[in-house]
């Protein structure tokens, strides 16, 4: 009986052992479950300062490239207005089938005027002629 009691006694022992160290694991966990918090939680800061960063440098860049792009245009407008009204009257040049449809008729780009442009339309209908003349007009080759 006496083996008995000293094998309780032991494993009295041991379990009380086996219970500190339960604590102690559950310590453990507890601590590391804190600290992987605590990393998420800077990790997620530093990833806010970071896009910030990216946020303003991108800002800074984009109102960089609208000042020069506002700069270009206020030179493009300056040099427009400098421009004589004789070269900004528009394109000088026409469409292909245009210039086609004028040559069929013997009448070049080069020495157009209004009465063989008008001879040259005779058998094109009222509105076909309208348009021809109006692509001229917005060309620059007829006034």
């Amino acid at each position: 009986m006496e083996m008995d009691l000293e094998m309780k006694d032991e494993l009295g022992s041991t379990v009380e052992r086996l219970a500190a160290a339960a604590g102690l694991l559950e310590q453990a966990v507890e601590r590391l479950a804190q600290r992987q918090n605590n990393f998420a939680v800077d990790a997620e800061a530093s990833i806010g300062r970071i896009v910030a960063t990216v946020e303003r440098q991108r800002e800074a860049e984009l109102e960089e490239k609208l000042a020069a792009a506002e700069a270009q245009i206020a030179e493009l407008k300056a040099a427009a207005a400098s421009v004589p009204a004789e070269v900004t009257h528009g394109r000088k040049t026409l469409p292909v089938s245009m210039v086609n449809l004028l040559a069929k008729q013997g009448v070049t780009v080069d020495a157009m005027e209004a009465g063989a442009v008008d001879a040259a339309l005779v058998s094109l209908s009222v509105e076909q002629r309208i348009a021809v003349k109006a692509q001229l007009m917005r060309s620059g080759l007829l006034a």
